[in-house]
């Protein structure tokens, strides 16, 4: 059954008006993942087939789509981005919403994307306070089959070293691939998500073993001579490790 939904997120943060908005037009391989920019203009062609229909520069900028392509259970998708200065423009009041209509599995599909919102405002803020306006190679990819069983990101956690009682903002070494200790902050951390900053990247972990699909990473890599092949190949392996793939 067709149902309306709206996921709605507020948050202040340490950089200007005009950093934001470079970030969620132009710079989302930094904190999302690459997607064609809007023309800049009301009515102009935005990402994935959406239509812009707000679009005033640096406050405000909306994108709509019917008919999600390759979403089945989605028949509407808007992205709402309301941007306002604070302290004179060094900060921002940023407020996000995304809503739709969701067609099936309407609870399960509406709390995924709640929490998913969650950790991508989280990652958005990680990227203008510490690589903005820095570009990425961005990679992102599946686990085994074996990681959507309902413990499997727990897991995740374990293989990382990371302990039970580590929390947020915590400077941690972590087991990274082929067992290398990898220096980071753990930047966000509940049992869906893990994210972890290094000096250069900001390495994303998905438990979507919650929600029946296999456990996810995602590799936003702003080293100088960053290579997304490379870091797919690395992480991949790893995750395939955890679970005990060849």
């Amino acid at each position: 059954m067709s149902k309306e939904f709206e996921i709605a997120r507020e948050f202040e943060v340490d950089a200007s008006p005009e950093q934001v908005w470079e970030a969620v037009t132009a710079g989302t391989d930094g904190w999302l993942w690459p997607m064609e920019a809007p023309e800049p203009r009301e009515g102009g062609k935005g990402p994935f087939g959406s239509k812009v229909t707000a679009w005033d520069p640096p406050h405000r900028y909306t994108n709509r789509v019917e008919d999600v392509e390759g979403i089945s259970e989605q028949t509407l998708n808007q992205l709402d981005y309301t941007i306002e200065p604070r302290d004179e423009g060094r900060r921002a009041w940023v407020r996000y919403v995304h809503s739709g209509i969701f067609v099936d599995d309407w609870d399960n599909q509406y709390d995924g994307a709640a929490k998913h919102t969650d950790f991508y405002m989280a990652t958005l803020r990680q990227y203008l306070l510490h690589f903005a306006p820095r570009t990425a190679a961005f990679t992102t990819f599946d686990g085994p089959d074996p990681s959507s069983t309902p413990d499997a990101f727990a897991a995740v956690g374990r293989a990382l070293g990371l302990a039970e009682d580590t929390a947020e903002g915590a400077r941690v070494q972590v087991r990274g691939p082929e067992g290398q200790p990898l220096d980071a902050v753990l930047d966000f951390r509940n049992p869906y998500f893990i994210g972890l900053r290094t000096e250069d990247a900001l390495i994303r972990f998905f438990g979507r073993n919650h929600w029946s699909y296999p456990v996810g990473i995602s590799v936003h890599d702003f080293a100088a001579h960053a290579d997304a092949e490379a870091d797919e190949a690395a992480w991949k392996g790893w995750l395939n490790g955890v679970f005990s793939q060849p």
